[in-house]
């Protein structure tokens, strides 16, 4: 069952720009923290940015001065917009939700896959 629906991802030249999104039914992402998930070939998943459901962010310190994570359409979208990208930031991202919104359940997407590569 998809709980979360990421959308966005593609194939982009390095230097370039991609805009994520994911988005839940109701107002799911509202009131929940929400973390975008970084997944390349071979290697763990790890955390590229969080935003809590009070607006605190943090970022991977590979993310800082490129990535933003945001919310829009009322906090019910969580944007994380990917600016200077690198060949190393290919890989599926996954954003995560948490909080009063999921009733404290782990609710996952499926994942947008992401190429930078010329």
């Amino acid at each position: 069952q998809v709980q979360l629906v990421e959308s966005g991802g593609g194939l982009v030249q390095p230097g370039g720009s991609l805009r994520l999104s994911c988005t839940s039914s109701g107002t799911i992402l509202k009131t929940s923290g929400v973390v975008w998930y970084h997944q390349s070939p071979g290697n763990e998943r790890e955390s590229v940015a969080s935003i809590s459901s009070l607006g605190v962010v943090k970022y991977a310190e590979s993310a800082k001065g490129r990535f933003t994570i945001s919310r829009e359409n009322d906090g019910n979208m969580v944007v994380l917009t990917m600016n200077n990208l690198r060949p190393e930031d290919t890989g599926v991202y996954t954003c995560f939700a948490i909080g009063p919104g999921t009733g404290w359940r782990d609710y996952w997407g499926q994942g947008t896959q992401v190429t930078v590569s010329s």
